[in-house]
Parts: C-alpha cells; sequence; structure tokens
C-alpha cells in the first residue's frame, strides 16, 4: 500500500514541474505572452534550472532548448524512479536506460498534446463567457497555429466556430494512435531488457 502512494506523490510533483518546463518551451516557441499569472508561475517554477542549463546549452533556430531539455531529463529521472520502485533491476541492466530515454522524449509528446487540448479547451470556453478576460491572449497564443488550418476549410455554423471541436477529435486520435503505440513500444522494450532477453 505504500508504494502506490509513493508514486502518486513523486508522479504529482515530477509532473507539475515538467508540465511547467514543457509549458515554457511552448509559451516560446508560440511567441505567447509572458505578462499572466500562468506564465509567470511556470516561469518561477522552472527558473531555477532552466536559467544555469541556458548557459551551457544555447538556443537554435529561437527554440528555447534549455527549457525542452529539463522537461525530458524530469522525465527520465520520474520513468528511472518509477521502475526502481516497481523493484526492477536497472543497475544490473543499465542498457535499459537507452529505451526509458526514448520513452521520456515519447512521454513528453503526449504531455505536449494535452497543453495543446487543455490550451483549446479553455480558450473556447473562454470565447463563450469572457473573450476579454486578461489570459485570453496567452491561451489565443497558445491554439492559434492548431486552429488556424481548421479555421480556412470549416466555416462558420450558424455563427459557431466548430474548430476547437475538430481541433480535440484530431488530438485525441493522436494520443490513441501513434502516440500510445511508441509509448508501449519503448516501454516492453525496456522490460524485455530488464528482464534480461
Amino acid at each position: 500500500m505504500l508504494i502506490p502512494a509513493i508514486k502518486f506523490v513523486v508522479e504529482t510533483l515530477f509532473n507539475l514541474f515538467i508540465l511547467s518546463a514543457l509549458l515554457r518551451f511552448w509559451m516560446q516557441v508560440l511567441r505567447a505572452p509572458a505578462r499572466n499569472p500562468i506564465a509567470q508561475f511556470t516561469m518561477a517554477l522552472t527558473d531555477f534550472a532552466v536559467k544555469p542549463l541556458r548557459r551551457i546549452v544555447p538556443g537554435l533556430f529561437g527554440l528555447d532548448l534549455a527549457s525542452l531539455i529539463v522537461a525530458w531529463l524530469a522525465e527520465f529521472v520520474l520513468l528511472v524512479i518509477l521502475l526502481l520502485l516497481d523493484d526492477l533491476p536497472l543497475a544490473q541492466y543499465p542498457a535499459a536506460l537507452t529505451p526509458v530515454f526514448l520513452w521520456a522524449f515519447v512521454k513528453l509528446v503526449r504531455l505536449s498534446v494535452y497543453i495543446v487540448l487543455g490550451a483549446v479547451f479553455i480558450q473556447a470556453i473562454l470565447s463563450w463567457v469572457n473573450p476579454y478576460h486578461p489570459v485570453m491572449p496567452f491561451f489565443d497564443a497558445l491554439t492559434r497555429p492548431f486552429l488556424k488550418p481548421f479555421r480556412k476549410m470549416v466555416p462558420l455554423i450558424g455563427g459557431v466556430d466548430i474548430t476547437p471541436i475538430l481541433v480535440l477529435i484530431l488530438g485525441q486520435l493522436i494520443l490513441m494512435i501513434p502516440v500510445t503505440w511508441l509509448e508501449e513500444a519503448c516501454r516492453v522494450t525496456t522490460l524485455r531488457m530488464l528482464a534480461g532477453y
């Protein structure tokens, strides 16, 4: 009973940090405004890890690689901790860390899709309830690149924009098919290597 409780606490704390670092990366990529409580919380939570890494890892093509690497390493550490809590012999098979590293990247892809889906959902609700809310420009910047292609193809239906629904459906399909398949492949490869195959 104690191990599931420890795993829950570890996953919750790590996922909060990982989501913040990943959101920080996407905020920079999508040029989301930083003058809002969500962006400021994200930066305050991740500054201690991202700022020192920026001295070593410069940006590339305008991308904040330090934030992405911090998220990736944190996801990797989380997976290693969870495997150790399951009593898997990582010390005996260090080569098994390679698929864990790939698994961590696939988990970041999953979290990125969740960030997009969450932002689209919140942006759609705000557009109906309070389109002038102070965080609206933040969510608009995060969702615009994903909604724009659909808005070019799908007209308003009775004055209602249904493109958020289409993005939510597409996001769920991406999570269900390629992302789940890749995650499972990485998990199975890791477990086989830890079993000594």
